[in-house]
């Protein structure tokens, strides 16, 4: 079969697991970082079946709308493509004012699209940029992506620290708390459903003091900026001997230092999930 070309036609849209223990940390929980490890990736499937995906196309529809700060809803396609750490992520619509998001990771270099006619990034692909641990270290999208940083921990040295039970959605999962090599100040959350195991959110956050160039007054009266991505994972189908979530919900919002508060939200039904697709080398090419 010729290699596909997704990204022509948008894309839209493991390996054996080695748990070195010098990264793995438990705090006030029953069950250590690398036993929730051991019972994630094999929620999702069969070392055998993990290792023999060697790379992943997700397709689906996209809903884009406004949650707080002003309205509006476009619908449109969405995709992402996955070969080993390589990861590409797309959702495209039809509106010069957004056309939507294009984030690539070629193993080493990340590049992110211009959203619309006017040649700038959204807010949610420059913060993608600023905290660029996200796309690189493979955790966007969650285990849809062959990228998934817990599919093998040995690769990426991250430190996890479970700090126990937590309600999600009203399901009762454990909250892990992702240090990447490299640490900045990004806060990565975790949670896994405490009975099946399987990754269902992701929280990211930042905080920002912005008081350069304001009084004392006004530094007063300003609050830190805080941003933060909530990624959601749910309706889990096994294909291939692999289970993995066929809605994918990102929340971002971002609380400004004037007070103000804009949310916005893409909804993603995954209606095609293929392993093992050929894929031409241009679907991670940074531009």
């Amino acid at each position: 079969m010729r290699p596909a070309v997704i990204m022509a036609a948008l894309l839209a849209l493991v390996v054996p697991l080695l748990l070195p223990s010098t990264f793995l940390y438990a705090a006030d929980s029953s069950i250590k970082a690398e036993e929730l490890v051991t019972k994630h990736v094999d929620a999702i499937g069969s070392a055998d079946a993990r290792a023999a995906a060697k790379t992943r196309v997700v397709q689906g529809a996209a809903v884009y709308r406004i949650v707080v700060g002003g309205g509006g809803r476009l619908e449109g396609k969405t995709g992402l493509v996955s070969e080993g750490h390589k990861v590409r992520f797309m959702v495209k619509f039809s509106q010069e004012d957004y056309r939507g998001e294009n984030v690539v990771f070629n193993g080493d270099a990340m590049g992110v699209a211009f959203a619309n006619s006017n040649q700038s990034r959204s807010p949610f692909a420059s913060f993608l940029l600023a905290q660029d641990v996200i796309v690189r270290d493979g955790l966007l999208s969650g285990a849809l992506s062959t990228a998934w940083p817990l599919l093998n921990v040995a690769d990426g040295k991250p430190k996890l620290t479970v700090e126990g039970v937590k309600k999600v959605d009203g399901v009762s999962a454990y909250q892990v708390r992702y240090e990447p090599r490299k640490r900045g100040d990004l806060q990565i959350l975790l949670y896994f459903d405490q009975e099946t195991f399987r990754h269902i959110k992701t929280i990211y956050s930042t905080s920002v003091a912005n008081n350069v160039g304001a009084s004392i007054t006004e530094s007063v009266k300003l609050q830190p900026e805080r941003t933060i991505l909530e990624e959601r994972f749910s309706d889990f189908k096994t294909v291939d001997g692999l289970t993995l979530p066929s809605h994918w919900n990102l929340q971002f919002t971002r609380e400004l230092p004037n007070g103000s508060t804009t949310i916005s939200e893409w909804d993603l039904k995954e209606d095609q999930i293929t392993n093992n697709m050929g894929l031409d080398p241009r679907n991670f090419a940074v531009k």
